[in-house]
C-alpha cells in the first residue's frame, strides 16, 4: 500500500516564518497569517495495490512477452526508435506551427466550431446520444476482433 501526503499551498496572504516564500512552499509546515497564529494543511492519501501496480505489471508482462517471442529484435529497436523520432517531429511540426501569426487562431476557432456540432449531434438529444454509444461500441468490437 501506497501513502501520499500532499500540503495544500498557501493563501496568498499567507507568511511563512514570518517571511513570504518566494517560489511556493518551504519544507516548515508552520504557517503564520496576518494574525501570527499557526495555521497547518496537511492531506494524507493512501492508494491500495488495485491500482497502477496491477496495470503496470499486466503492461510489462505483455512488452516482455512480445520481446521474448519476436525472432526480429533489430526490427522492434529500429521501430521503436522511428516511434521516437516520428514524437519528436511532431512535436517540432507543432511548434512551428504554434508560432505562424494567424493559424493558431484558425484552428482555435475550427476546434471550437467543431467541438459545438459534435455536442449539438451526438450529445444533446437522447437518441443521439445512444447512437454514439452504439458507435462507439461497435467501432471497439471491430478494433478487438469481436
Amino acid at each position: 500500500m501506497a501513502s501520499v501526503i500532499a500540503r495544500l499551498p498557501p493563501h496568498p496572504a499567507v507568511f511563512i516564518n514570518g517571511r513570504r516564500p518566494l517560489f511556493g512552499l518551504s519544507p516548515i509546515t508552520t504557517l503564520r497569517t496576518f494574525s501570527e497564529k499557526p495555521v497547518s494543511s496537511t492531506i494524507a492519501a493512501k492508494a491500495t495495490s488495485e491500482g497502477s501496480e496491477s496495470s503496470t505489471s499486466i503492461s510489462f508482462k505483455s512488452i516482455r512477452n512480445v520481446w521474448d517471442k519476436s525472432e526480429d529484435r533489430i526490427a522492434l529497436i529500429g521501430l521503436g526508435f522511428a516511434g521516437i523520432v516520428g514524437v519528436w517531429a511532431a512535436i517540432n511540426l507543432v511548434a512551428a506551427i504554434d508560432k505562424l501569426p494567424i493559424v493558431p487562431s484558425t484552428l482555435e476557432f475550427i476546434g471550437i466550431l467543431f467541438s459545438s456540432w459534435f455536442v449539438y449531434r451526438y450529445l444533446l438529444f437522447k437518441p443521439d446520444r445512444e447512437e454514439l454509444f452504439r458507435s462507439v461500441n461497435k467501432s471497439i468490437s471491430d478494433v478487438l476482433g469481436q
